[in-house]
């Protein structure tokens, strides 16, 4: 059974309106460790920059009592790249009044879409692949369907959009998911220890299975907000792959 990341280590700083939440989720000790045949790398950490949250649109003449906005949850890349490597599952639980409320979304990207006329909280659970973590993190997420800083008319075509940036830390990474995620553009890797050798690869089953699962091209995404820090973040950690 994995166990939720409610433990984990959070630090929070940078700007009121772009609040950073560095989360550090550390993985258990398990058979398969002990045995040597999930190897970790002492004293490195791995970084992923995710950001969360919703983008809602105002229905105009189409809207009805029951549904006045059509809006899209996600978890993406913060720079917009394919997080299948380090995520296998999300799980967004949605109101009560939705059918079907607890809806898993099982490769990338990780978002689901849905019409309403109500704003709460919505859960996210993230899921990592078992060599990543055994944890699984529990964010959550308030869908906001109406600006607060607009009178009159909404308009339909400026989207309401509500966006978390974090950075989700694995000390420790096991040797095969610092290996799958050297050079990848969407995780902060250090550079490789003296005298380590990549260990040989088994595939990950989500990724790459259904074609592109990157967010540069999304419908939304000139609707997403950039986050420098993770900008800054990834274009330093290419640097130091490079010395």
């Amino acid at each position: 059974m994995p166990q939720t990341a409610i433990e984990a280590q959070v630090e929070d700083g940078g700007s009121a309106s772009k609040p950073q939440r560095i989360i550090k989720l550390s993985k258990t000790t398990d058979d398969s460790d002990k045995k040597g045949t999930n190897k970790r790398v002492k004293d490195i950490e791995v970084c992923v920059p995710i950001v969360y949250g919703t983008i809602a649109f105002y229905l105009g003449r189409k809207a009805s009592e029951s549904q006045s906005h059509k809006w899209t949850v996600y978890v993406r890349g913060a720079t917009n790249e394919d997080l299948g490597a380090v995520i296998k599952h999300v799980v967004f639980q949605l109101h009560p009044s939705f059918n079907n409320p607890t809806r898993i979304v099982e490769a990338p990207p990780f978002e689901l879409s849905e019409c309403g006329w109500g704003e709460f909280e919505i859960g996210i659970s993230i899921f990592f692949h078992s060599d990543v973590c055994d944890k699984h993190l529990d964010l959550y997420h308030m869908l906001k369907l109406y600006p607060e800083d607009e009178s009159g008319p909404q308009s339909t075509k400026k989207p309401v959009v509500m966006e978390s940036y974090n950075e989700i830390v694995f000390p420790d990474p096991s040797e095969c998911f610092f290996a799958r995620v050297q050079n990848h553009p969407a995780v902060v890797v250090p550079r490789m220890p003296a005298g380590f050798s990549l260990p040989v690869l088994a595939p990950v089953e989500n990724t790459n299975e259904k074609g592109r699962g990157d967010t540069k091209d999304h419908p939304l995404s000139q609707w997403f907000l950039n986050f420098s820090e993770a900008d800054e973040l990834l274009k330093l950690a290419s640097a130091r792959q490079q010395l």
